[in-house]
This record gives structure tokens, C-alpha cells and sequence, in this order.
């Protein structure tokens, strides 16, 4: 490794709906399985074993498995997996049907050969709109279209071995990149099931709604769970591991041929990780991977965006952990609504860039004649953040006439590594920047550019000229009861607010480095500061171009 990925490293990674019901068996089903509780049917249980399948880990099963489907959904039921591993191609789901793994239970994604494989993404792939994965749904082990009152239970295991991570409209005919993949479906529970090597999605339901994850782990490379153009969404007491890519991830693409918001989304009691992909299943957390694809620290993230059409409205984030990845990132570039959020009681550790990314971007990819969207009223609350990448303050981000809106932090800690200073941050050096992201190049520190129109990604402004808050086109911010603190001195100040109008800040205490001020306020207007550490009060009722306290 080179002197300088050590240096990035050592600054990035630092020292450290269940329904019940009797059982009319159509099959042998051993009598301690219960796969009514897998997901919103009740009624027959259907063996796949009746049905063909061999569960020998070589045998192609799924054309047993669809028969097995076919066969319940004439009048609702289960498929019933024993134990085995059932290597397929693509399962097609069907209205009233529920998929239940048994314990020691495996559904295998299968190498495409001899002319075999999994389905064809479908009409309409290629959407030009929205990343390709995200534009279809066949190609996968698990799909549905258009169905009702479907689920996947565990406790077994899906295991996407031959999926695909990158798929193109280039790719052999044959090649599926999803484990499980729902398209315009409502009533869904998908519970109690690991899912390792998942391909670029995980789990993609689009245009779904009444919509139950629970107890769901996945370990995989790419995307873990990615919620679509979705309504009434329920996630709990899960465990996502995704280190290139976001672990649970809400989305409002133009895949549907039209704009239609994320909206009524809960996600709570889970763990979101970015550590070394496999390890999380094996119990061995392993943290020797420094970067994910895009050369950023290890992902894992909760994220809202990149794909922003259709907007997010009324979600609700508590009892969290992330634990060796990015932090919360809040992104509309598109055109969409990011309204009514709150984000409670979370704890991360070793962070892998900013704690939270609030950004309101321009990068429009949709139909011409949007307006930008708007980023409004949202609450974070009650956060402990441990050892955060000091490269990265904490960001709220709008464009020029166009500001993030009505922001409030509160019981907020946060622990910076620290040991940076403003010569970074105009030198801009390439030992500490993301290229993938950043545009090189020294600058007045100051300067940080728009970019309006680039993918949205918190190392996108390079070196930022504050370590704790980032702030700039912004109206209403509210901070109460808030503690950063670097471990090593930090000389560049500790908040920036830049356009900003309405900032009221209480009881913000935050580290301070010999002869560096700790707020500096540029295009200022209407700043108090209240019972606060270094500095006590402060109020400045009317415009400042520049003033530093």
C-alpha cells in the first residue's frame, strides 16, 4: 500500500404480519415447522420435494419449485422447503403464496449454462433514468409482478452465489442480479431469513405497498434492502451487512415510468455494518477491507436517494446501530420531496465519513421540466457518534436559492478523530480527497464549490473548511443540548454557516484548537447561540458578511 492510501486509511479507519391457521398438508412437512408464521397466508402446505425438487445442491429445482407455486396458488397456500439446498434459476411468486425455508433449507442462485438461466429482465428495462439494476426485476432468483398478499420466511437461507453485482442491458442472456425482486405488489411480509451474496440488490421492492421486513440478515457486497417508490413500509429487528454498497437504502426512482414518493416508512431495531463482506454471517466481523468500490471508507449505510423523483415523506428511523460504515445520508437531486423525517435514538461507531449528509441537489436525471425539489422539516435526535472520519463534519447542504429547510438536532455527541487543519483544505491533497467524487485542486478554503449537479456523496467537496458542522444554504436550523469533541487538535473551525438565515443554537459545547475560532458565519442572518462552550453568547440579529467568534 502506498504512503498515501496509508495516510487515507489511518485517517478514515482510525486506531480502531405473520398469519396462522391449521395446516392441510400436501406434502410430508416434519411436524416442528410451523410455516403458516412465515408470511400472510395461511391454508395448504405444499412440499417441493412432492413436486420434483431434490435438494441435492446440484439439481436445477426450480421448475419443481414453480410447480409447487402454481399448484398453491390456485387456492392460496405454502411452498414448504426441508432442509437442503435447492439450486434454481428463477422462482416466480404468485398472489396468495407464501415461500418458507425450513431450517438447513438453502434456495441457491444457479450458474447460467447450456442455454439455461435465470429470466429475462422483461419489457421496459433500461429506463435511462435510474441505474439499470433498478430498471427491471425478472433477472433474479425470487420476482414478482404485480401480485397480492405474498411472503418469504425463514429461518433458511437464500444464497445468490451466481448473481451478478454489475448487470448491463450487455450482459448474457441468462444473467439475474437480484435475490428478490417485487414489482407494483401489496400486502408482503418477507421475515426470518438470511440472505448472503445477494447481487446488487438484495432485496428491490418498487411500487410495493404494505410492506413487512422483520427479522431479516443479509451479508452481501452490494445493496442489502432498497425500498422503491413504496408505501407503508414496516423494517425491524434486522441485521444488513453490505460493505461496497448501503445497507438499507429508500429510493423514489422513475423505474415505474412515472414519479411516486417513498412515504409512511418506519425502520427500526436493526444494525446496519459495512464490515468485510462474509464475515458478518460467520461471526468474525472482519475489518480488513479499507474501501468500498467508489473508494470512499466501508459503506453500509442507512441512505435516502441517490434516484429522488418521486420524494420521501413521513419516515421514522429509531433504535439503531451503525457500526463500521458511512453515516446517515438524507439526499433529493431528482425533483422530489424530502419532508417530515425523524431520526432517533442511534448510536455509530468507527464511522467511515460524515455522521449525517443532508443535501439538496440538481442533478435532475428524470424528464425534463422539474423543478428542484425541496429538503424540509427533519428531526435527528438522541445520536452517540463514536470515532468519525475527521475529514468529514457533519453536512447541510442546499444550493443557491434553494435551501434545506427547518433542520433540528438534539442530544446529540459526536467524537471527531481530529488532526486536521486549514492547509488541508486548501491544498486540497490528493492523499486525502476522493477523486472519484472531488474535484482536485488547491482553492481558498473557503470556496467550496455547488456541484449541483453531481451524484451526491459527502466527500464530493473535498476538504471541507470546518470539522464539526457544515452549513450553507439553509433557513431554520435548530441545535439543542449538542457535544462535539476532536481527539486530536483540529485547527479549522469547528461550524461554518454559510447563506444561512435563522440559526438558533442551545447548549452546543465543541472542542477548540489554539488560535482557531470556532463558528465562523458567512452571509449570515439572524444567528443566536445560548449556553453554549467555548463561546457562551452570542446574537446577531441582522446580516454578516463574515464574522468569526
Amino acid at each position: 500500500m502506498s504512503a498515501a492510501a496509508n495516510r487515507r486509511t489511518a485517517l478514515r479507519l482510525g486506531a480502531a404480519g405473520a398469519a396462522g391457521g391449521g395446516l392441510a398438508m400436501s406434502g410430508a412437512t416434519p411436524a416442528s415447522a410451523d410455516p403458516s408464521t412465515a408470511g400472510v397466508v395461511a391454508g395448504p402446505v405444499f412440499d417441493v420435494r412432492r413436486y420434483g425438487a431434490k435438494g441435492d445442491g446440484r439439481t436445477i429445482d426450480s421448475p419443481a419449485i414453480n410447480r409447487a407455486i402454481a399448484a398453491a396458488a390456485k387456492n392460496g397456500g405454502t411452498v414448504f422447503f426441508p432442509a437442503g439446498t435447492y439450486t434454481s434459476y428463477s422462482v416466480r411468486l404468485r398472489s396468495d403464496v407464501t415461500l418458507h425455508l425450513d431450517r438447513g433449507a438453502t434456495l441457491l442462485a444457479a450458474q447460467p449454462r447450456d442455454g439455461k438461466g435465470f429470466d429475462a429482465p422483461g419489457e421496459g428495462a433500461g429506463n435511462p433514468y435510474q441505474d439499470f439494476g433498478h430498471s427491471h426485476w425478472r433477472a433474479s432468483l425470487i420476482w414478482g409482478e404485480g401480485l397480492e398478499n405474498i411472503g418469504i420466511g425463514g429461518p433458511g437461507r437464500i444464497d445468490g452465489a451466481a448473481l451478478v453485482r454489475n448487470m448491463t442491458p450487455e450482459s448474457p442472456p441468462g444473467t439475474g442480479d437480484k435475490a428478490i425482486a417485487l414489482k407494483l405488489c401489496r400486502n408482503v411480509v418477507i421475515r426470518d431469513v438470511t440472505i448472503v451474496r445477494g447481487g446488487h440488490l438484495s432485496i428491490l421492492p418498487t411500487g410495493v405497498d404494505n410492506l413487512s421486513i422483520h427479522n431479516v440478515t443479509i451479508d452481501t457486497v452490494r445493496d442489502g434492502i432498497n425500498v422503491d417508490c413504496c408505501r407503508n413500509v414496516r423494517i425491524s429487528h434486522c441485521t444488513v451487512n453490505t460493505h461496497g454498497d448501503d445497507a438499507i437504502v429508500l429510493k423514489s426512482s422513475y423505474a415505474l415510468g412515472f414519479p411516486r414518493a417513498t412515504e409512511n416508512v418506519t425502520i427500526a431495531d436493526s444494525m446496519v455494518s459495512g464490515y468485510d463482506v462474509g464475515t458478518l454471517v460467520e461471526g468474525t466481523f472482519g475489518r480488513e477491507d479499507p474501501l468500498a468500490a467508489d473508494r470512499d471508507g466501508p459503506t453500509g449505510r442507512i441512505k435516502f436517494g441517490t434516484e429522488s423523483n418521486g420524494g420521501f415523506r413521513n419516515i421514522a428511523i429509531s433504535n439503531m446501530i451503525f457500526e463500521r460504515c458511512r453515516g446517515l445520508a438524507l439526499e433529493t437531486v431528482d425533483g422530489g420531496l424530502l419532508e417530515d423525517v425523524t431520526i432517533s435514538n442511534i448510536t455509530m461507531r468507527d464511522v467511515s465519513n460524515t455522521p449525517f449528509f443532508l443535501r439538496l441537489g440538481a442533478r435532475m436525471r428524470g424528464p425534463a421540466g422539474r423543478e428542484i425539489g425541496k429538503l424540509r422539516r427533519v428531526s435527528i435526535s438522541d445520536v452517540t457518534v463514536h470515532n468519525a472520519d475527521p475529514r468529514y463534519p457533519s453536512m447541510i447542504v442546499g444550493l443557491p436559492g434553494h435551501d434545506v429547510e427547518d433542520v433540528r438536532i438534539s442530544n446529540v455527541r459526536v467524537h471527531m478523530r481530529g488532526g486536521l487543519s486549514m492547509t488541508e483544505a486548501a491544498e486540497q491533497p490528493l492523499d486525502l480527497i476522493n477523486t472519484f467524487f472531488a474535484e482536485p485542486g488547491a482553492r481558498e478554503p473557503y470556496a467550496v464549490p455547488d456541484r449541483p449537479q453531481s451524484y451526491p456523496e459527502p466527500s464530493m467537496f473535498g476538504i471541507l473548511p470546518a470539522w464539526a458542522f457544515y452549513v450553507r444554504h439553509a433557513t431554520g436550523v435548530r441545535m439543542d443540548n449538542v457535544d462535539v469533541h476532536f481527539e486530536r487538535p483540529d485547527t479549522r473551525p469547528a461550524v461554518v454557516l454559510e447563506d444561512v438565515r435563522d440559526a438558533d443554537l442551545h447548549r452546543v459545547r465543541l472542542s477548540k484548537a489554539e488560535g482557531a475560532p470556532t463558528f465562523v458565519l458567512r452571509d449570515m442572518s439572524d444567528f443566536a447561540l445560548h449556553q453554549s462552550r467555548p463561546v457562551g453568547e452570542a446574537r446577531i440579529p441582522g446580516h454578516v458578511v463574515h464574522e468569526e467568534l
